[in-house]
């Protein structure tokens, strides 16, 4: 068999956890790491903020044509925020998957239930949860960007989004960032490994036996 026959099917790695728990940096270490990775881009009715380039950070949509892409089921999961829509666009993530590449998303719970009932079969989802409440809020407090009532909300945010932990297929514990990173590596091996993402292996072993 040649080297394209034993593509695999790619999968959707879902990642969440409350702020600062370090989601952000161990997706972009992950990118970085593996060129077979490609962060989702979300479709979004808000307007461009500065800097942001339409297709690289948003697909950027009037509220009339993300309607009308919503109405053809174009999306495999879509939420409002804010008064602003935000989905995931089916196209793109399907092609990726058939090619064998995996695609990252960083959504909240709310945006991996809705996912994992669009694609039950593709979805990866992993939480990560931070040492201690008190360790969350002490990262928080040290970025040194938010008020104190701020940094209060995200933490109430925070401990409803760790509420919701048990829905996942993987729990990390961000103690130390470069294991923490070790460990979802390892998950993105042993998932590209399940019998069904390799789709190759029934014509494989037919020619084991045809081979006798």
């Amino acid at each position: 068999m040649s080297n394209d026959a034993f593509l695999t099917r790619g999968f959707m790695l879902v990642i969440s956890s409350p702020s600062g728990a370090g989601k952000t940096t161990l997706t972009r270490m992950l990118l970085e790491s593996d060129a077979r990775l490609t962060l989702s881009v979300s479709a979004t009715t808000r307007p461009p903020r500065a800097g942001e380039i339409d297709g690289r950070d948003y697909v950027f949509l009037s509220a009339e044509a993300f309607t009308a892409q919503q109405a053809a089921g174009a999306f495999l999961e879509w939420a409002n925020v804010f008064g602003n829509r935000y989905g995931t666009p089916r196209a793109p993530v399907e092609e990726a998957l058939g090619d064998g590449r995996d695609m990252v998303f960083d959504v909240d719970w709310q945006g991996a239930r809705a996912l994992r009932a669009s694609a039950p079969d593709d979805v990866v989802s992993v939480f990560i949860l931070p040492p201690s409440l008190s360790a969350l809020q002490h990262r928080l407090e040290r970025r040194a960007k938010d008020s104190p009532e701020v940094i209060r909300e995200r933490m109430a945010k925070a401990e409803a989004e760790i509420s919701h932990w048990a829905e996942y297929d993987y729990v990390l514990i961000n103690h130390d960032l470069d294991a923490a990173f070790a460990q979802l590596v390892s998950i993105v091996k042993a998932e590209r490994l399940r019998r069904p993402r390799q789709t190759w292996l029934s014509a494989f072993v037919d020619g084991l036996y045809a081979a006798r």
